[in-house]
């Protein structure tokens, strides 16, 4: 090969490499078969809910036997925390953004956004259903992400949006109603995972590595811990957050 044509080759593959790091639709993750499984828990004593007033919409008020809480800590009582994102922060290799295929809804009803926490991968299409008889407004307020916001009256079909960026996590309101308050948080990879009602997590299909583990909560911050896990392996990490004075 003749050096003129040998530098041509190599800035080509240069700029192939570059080309790799951009979002690249529907690049496939590779997938291990280790886990990371547990619960959050919250120490100290959780702060009452407070019941959510919808006095200033009637129907939505009609919609509730007694007043809903507001769900920025939800404990239960064993002390386990729901709603809480637990995540690979670092250990994994640079890589495209791998955008899962099956679509993620988010649900407007009862005149509160359901789920209170949704996690998404980058680009992952999120359906946005309106299932009230009561007109209602989405609106993410990303600090990397595009903004977007679009009111969705009854009846209207169910819409479809993406978040292109990594960012944990997006505040949504409703100019409507402003007690309806959600949080997207969105991922470059798929080894994410929200605490469901019992306050346990799994993260699932990581290849063998080192990595740290990181758990969120909207008004108690991030906590870390380290992990190592081979081929096939289920590691068990639970989580702690404590209650600090004056919240």
């Amino acid at each position: 090969m003749k050096a003129k044509h040998r530098y041509f080759v190599l800035v080509a593959a240069a700029a192939a490499l570059v080309n790799n790091n951009r979002p690249v639709e529907g690049f496939a993750t590779t997938l291990g078969t280790a886990s990371v499984t547990g619960v959050v828990r919250l120490e100290g004593t959780p702060p009452k809910p407070t019941p959510v007033n919808m006095a200033k919409e009637p129907s939505c008020a009609k919609m509730h036997a007694t007043a809903p809480m507001t769900e920025d800590i939800v404990a239960n009582a064993n002390g386990t925390l729901q709603n809480v994102v637990v995540y690979v922060s670092e250990g994994l290799p640079d890589m495209p953004p791998n955008t899962a295929a099956e679509t993620a809804t988010f649900n407007q009803k009862d005149c509160t956004y359901l789920p209170h926490v949704l996690a998404v991968q980058a680009n992952q299409k999120i359906t946005v259903i309106n299932s009230d008889k009561t007109s209602h407004n989405i609106h993410p307020l990303p600090a990397y992400n595009r903004e977007w916001n679009k009111s969705q009256p009854p009846g209207v079909p169910a819409f479809q949006e993406t978040f292109s960026r990594e960012e944990i996590a997006i505040p949504v309101k409703c100019n409507v109603h402003p007690w309806m308050k959600a949080y997207i948080a969105v991922f470059r990879h798929p080894y994410f995972s929200v605490s469901n009602q019992d306050g346990s997590f799994s993260v699932k299909n990581l290849p063998p590595g080192n990595y740290t583990i990181s758990a969120w909560q909207e008004k108690l911050g991030t906590v870390t811990q380290k992990v190592t896990v081979a081929a096939g392996e289920a590691k068990t990490l639970d989580f702690a957050f404590k209650i600090r004075a004056g919240r």
